[in-house]
Formats: structure tokens, sequence, C-alpha cells
């Protein structure tokens, strides 16, 4: 173990407890039960799981409870998404007799305007009140042109698009891409391994690291000519960083593979009790046996370095998921066309511009949510009231940190508000005006030296000048994007790298490096009528995202373009436009944060309060699933707190 005390190294060693210890004489976290209710059970002799030394014990039952969470179970261990399903794209919920409840709707994502629409549809009266002034859907956002925002021009080319947030969604995740035919939107595949231009994966996008640039299916045959520039044991010289990742995973996917019914549920639970206090630092290194050099190699390779000190468990679920098994898919023109498509269903029934500030509520008198606009562009700032018979609290907890409720929550309530962690993302976009990643090397040459004769050749010897005069030079690219303060960063934050690596011919797919920019994606289909794309030039978390999130545009741009000169080359520079856009969740005055990444210990000490409703007051997002960051679990909970509402008894 590391005898310095890093950041990983102290989580580590003392787990979660130092940090997540409740305060003296507060209750522990709660476990629901079917009806949503608290139940807080110790854990019985003899129940499964094991306790490494130091690790505090989660109860069996809260165990049991998230454990059916991750299956989406009800307490009697049923499968909900059937029903979840039924309701969402066929019957929907029963008509109510009578006068329906009044029920307000916090947030205008995808949770608040699929409840909004259920509820609508069933007999209620909603309102939805979105803090956002200019458009919905919260973490689906899409830098575009037009949409229901109106949005203006965000790059040179009009026609180009690129997502802020949620880009791909997985074929294992049925509600989502049901509601997607259900609405009529096309999807076609979002490609995570890049294929040739026959569809079949090819592996030739790159990983670039300690100096090293290899492609993934080089390395794949070839392991040691990245392996050894770690100084990874002789064991692991020959193994690629995927299959070492896997094989360290073992011990935990042999607790919930191949089971079904109720010994799935307690797999999980076993893996919930026995690691949900962990790191996946901690799990890799003394579960798993991976020395430091070891698990530096993995975190390069598979992108877990910046999430090492956060929970196990979430890696763990996410590595479940995104597989090479996977299928993926994307929709033409923007996963906001989601957005578009849902908000036309309720568009009649949402009040934008409207931030919930104080919420008051009483299970006899019902909610009332006072809003406060942002007065931008010179409009004055409003204060409104709204008076429901109860509400949908679709705000992510980061956010609701900031907002005042009377009466006070509950205690297990306001410990999660203030203690779930956030995660910081940051997406830095480029746009280029030929889909350079795609070329082979006769389309280089032709486009290099369309520029002027022989510049093919002196970038191929590492010729060409760096001081900026090359950036944006190709015919195609629209004069008046490309700034001098651009030029001056660029020059001073140009590739160090001056090889040409050969033509990259990818469509697809993400190349890795340990430079700032840490993850590249190409598009997996050309926008139409436009010869040009937009990369996904950075996508980074955590801490690494921090680091971008300090910089201006002018400086962030030609910087995250000398990131992807390190992978590709210096030649991508003569397609730049010098457009770009970022999303920094961590910055945006809605999120508050990527999604709710958790800390150790907090699936057991914390979420179990998450989406416990509080009187008339209920709780909805992705941040109450256990699918944070993914619109299915959204829809989970939209499903679930629609069904809380509809069924509650009415007050009296």
């Amino acid at each position: 173990m590391d005898t310095q005390f890093s950041r990983r190294a102290v989580v580590s060693a003392v787990g979660a407890s130092a940090f997540l210890a409740p305060l003296p004489g507060a209750a522990p976290a709660a476990a629901l039960t079917e009806t949503g209710t608290a139940a807080r059970t110790a854990a019985p002799a003899g129940a499964p799981g094991r306790r490494a030394p130091g690790t505090p014990a989660a109860p069996w039952e809260t165990c049991l409870a998230v454990a059916r969470a991750i299956l989406v179970l009800d307490g009697d261990d049923r499968p909900l998404v059937p029903e979840y399903t039924r309701i969402l794209l066929e019957g929907g919920l029963p008509r109510v007799g009578g006068r329906g409840k009044r029920v307000l709707v916090v947030g205008a994502g995808p949770a608040g305007l699929v409840a909004a629409d259920l509820l609508r549809r069933a007999g209620h009266d909603v309102t939805v009140i979105e803090a956002n002034g200019n458009r919905v859907g919260g973490r689906v956002k899409t830098f575009r042109t037009g949409g229901h925002e109106g949005a203006a021009q965000p790059f040179a080319d009009r026609r180009q698009y690129a997502e802020a947030g949620a880009m791909r969604i997985p074929d294992s995740h049925p509600l989502v891409t049901g509601l997607m035919d259900d609405l009529g939107l096309r999807r076609r595949k979002f490609h995570l391994t890049d294929v040739d231009p026959s569809g079949r994966p090819a592996n030739r996008t790159w990983i670039q690291a300690n100096g090293v640039r290899v492609r993934r299916a080089e390395y794949a045959r070839r392991p040691r000519v990245l392996n050894r520039t770690f100084g990874v044991p002789d064991k692991y010289l020959d193994t690629t960083a995927a299959d070492i990742y896997r094989a360290a995973l073992a011990p935990a996917r042999a607790l919930v593979e191949g089971r079904e019914g109720r010994d799935l549920v307690e797999g999980w639970a076993t893996v919930l009790q026995r690691y949900g206090h962990w790191s996946m630092f901690r799990f890799l290194t003394e579960e798993a046996g991976l020395d430091t050099r070891t698990v530096d190699l993995v975190g390069t390779v598979q992108n877990v370095t910046s999430r090492l000190h956060l929970s196990f468990l979430h890696s763990f679920l996410s590595a479940s998921l995104i597989s090479p098994d996977t299928t993926f898919y994307e929709l033409p023109d923007g996963t906001a066309t989601l957005a578009d498509a849902l908000y036309a269903r309720v568009e009649d029934l949402v009040r934008l511009d409207r931030r919930a500030v104080r919420v008051e509520h009483d299970p006899r008198r019902g909610v009332t949510v006072h809003t406060v606009s942002e007065g931008r562009d010179g409009r004055p700032v409003v204060r409104e009231s709204f008076t429901g018979d109860e509400a949908i609290i679709t705000v992510p907890f980061s956010g609701l940190r900031h907002v005042v409720f009377a009466p006070a929550l509950s205690y297990g309530k306001r410990r999660a508000v203030t203690e779930l962690h956030y995660d910081a993302a940051t997406k830095v976009l480029l746009e280029f005006s030929r889909r350079w990643w795609e070329f082979s090397e006769a389309d280089w040459k032709r486009e290099l030296d369309a520029v002027r004769p022989g510049l093919y050749e002196q970038y191929r010897r590492g010729a060409a000048p760096s001081d900026g005069s090359l950036l944006g030079s190709h015919p195609s690219v629209r004069p008046g994007h490309i700034t001098e303060g651009q030029r001056v960063h660029y020059a001073a934050h140009r590739s160090a790298l001056r090889d040409q690596p050969e033509a990259a011919q990818v469509i697809g797919g993400g190349s890795a490096t340990d430079n700032a920019n840490r993850f590249m994606f190409e598009p997996s289909h050309p926008v139409e009528g436009s010869e040009g794309g937009v990369l996904l030039a950075s996508y980074s978390w955590a801490d690494d995202a921090l680091k971008w999130d300090s910089l201006d545009d002018e400086e962030r741009y030609p910087k995250a373009l000398g990131g992807v000169q390190d992978v590709y080359g210096q030649r991508v520079e003569v397609f730049y436009t010098g457009a770009g856009r970022t999303q920094s969740w961590m910055r945006d005055p809605y999120a508050y944060g990527e999604a709710s990444v958790l800390l150790p210990g907090q699936h057991t000490e914390l979420f179990p309060d998450v989406p416990t409703p509080e009187g008339p007051l209920h709780f909805a997002g992705c941040h109450t699933s256990i699918k944070p960051a993914w619109i299915e679990g959204a829809l989970e909970s939209a499903l679930r707190t629609a069904l809380e509402v509809h069924t509650r008894a009415p007050r009296r």
C-alpha cells in the first residue's frame, strides 16, 4: 500500500467511515420498503457477505433494499419494469374518478416532463416549474441551431450539432428505447468502438500514453509496447488493460453472474455489504491484488483514474453496462430531439424561468413552491408562488442544497441533500471543416496540397510551420471564427510532437490519452449535407474536468486542439474552424454537477433516503435511481413518483 498520503491512498486506508460517520446521536440510514417508508433493520446473525477489517457493516436489510433498486424490483422481488413499460407505452395511469389532484412538478428534465404527461393524462391538474428560461431537458442538451429553444447557430456550419450531455442510449434500457419508438424518433447505432466503412469493428483509434502512440488493434496484439512504459510486473506485460480490469472485477462479478430471482437479489446485497464502503482503488489493490503501476495502466486506458477515490460500486455498475456486447444508439439531429418531443406533449403546462427557492409543505394543507426568475437580458426579477396538493421534486440534490424547505425535511433526507456526491464532467468540442479522422493518406495528400503544393510532404517530414500560420488554412474553412487570441494561444500550446502518424481512417469510437484531453470521440455518422464534423476533443471527469473549467474559450479551444494533435498529428490544424463549445456540468447553474457519482459507503448510508417521499413531496430524477447520468434512471423515477402521487389518498 502507498506510504504517502495521496488522495486515493487515504480513501483506501480508512474507507468512507471517517468522512461519512453520522453525527452523535443521529439515526442510521434508512432502508426502503415496498411502500417507500423507512425500515431500519440491523443485519441478522450470519447474513451473507463478509467484511474487511476496519470496514463498517451496512445492515443486511438495507443492502437488500438497495439491491432491489439496482434490479428495479419491488419489496417482494417482483420486476417493476414490465408495469412501468405498460404505463409509459400502452395504457397510461388509470383515469381518476372526479376531480384530480393539483400537482406541481419542479424541474423539466426527462423525469419531470414524463411524470407531468402521465399525471395530466390521468386527469390531474399539473404545473411544471423550470428554472431555465431558455430550454427544457436537463442534462439532455444538444448544441444545435433551432430546436424548441430556438438556439442560435453554435458552429461555423449551421447544420452541425454536438452533444453537451447524453450522447448514447444502450439497448439494455427498455423504457427510453421504447419511448423513442413511441414518439416516432428514428434511432441509429452509436459506435462506441470505431468501425470500418462496412460497419465492422476496426479498432483503429489510438491509445497515447507515456510518449507511446499505438492503435487499439495493435495494442490488443502486443500489449507490452505500452504496458512496459508503466513498469507493470512481468505477469501483466502481455495482458491488455481491459483484460486486467475484467479479471480484477471477477470476485464481485462472481457474486451476481448466473443468478436469478431471490438468489440474484442476495448476490447484489452481498456485493453491497462486502464492498459498499470501498473505493475503486481499494478494491483494485486489496481485493484484486494489483500493484499501483498496474492500477495506473488500467486507470489511463480504461478511464477510471479520475474516479479511483469514488465508490467501487459506481464503476462496477458502469463496467457491467458498457461492455463490448452492448449496443448503443443515438438520435439523428441530437438527443435534444427527445426533449423536443416530450416538451411538445406538455408545453402548455410548463412555466420557464421560475427557479424554486422555497418549498412549504404540509400533509393537510398541501405544497407551495416559491420561485424567482433570473432577470436575464435586462428583464426584471419576478417572484411567483405555485400551490398544489402534492409536488414531485426532480431538482438534483446538489441544487436542493440552496432550496429552503419549511418545515425542514427529515434528517436522512437533509443528510443526503448535504452529502450526496456530484462529480464534475466537462466536454470540449471542436469543429472541423472536413472529417479528417475518416481520411486515407491519399485524402490527406489531396487536401493538404490544395492549401499549397508540397504541404503534405512538409507535414510528413515534420517541417511544417508551427507558429499558427496554418491554423484554419484549408479553403473549406469559413473565415471569421479564428480570433487573433486563439492564434496566439495556439502557438503557445501547440503539440510538442512533430511526428506525423498515419491516417486514422476511423468512423466513430474514441481515443485515449494521458494528456489533459483524456478521451476523444469521433462522430458515428456524418451530418447530412455537411462535409465537416464536430469532434469531442476532450471528455474528462472529476479533477481532470476542473482543470478545463478554469480556462476561457480563447485559451481552452487552442489548448484542446494541441491535445488532439498529440494523438492525430499536427496537420489536423488546417481544418479547424475556430468554433468550439464547452459544457461544464459542474459550472452549469441548473445541474450543479454531471451526476450523483457516489463516494464509498453512500449507496447504503445515503441512497435509501434519496427517493423516499416526505408527506406530499415526492423525489424524482436520475439521482433517485441506481442509474445516475442515464435517461433510463430518470424515466424509472418518473414512473415511480407518478404512481406515488396517483395512488396516494387525497388530503383532507
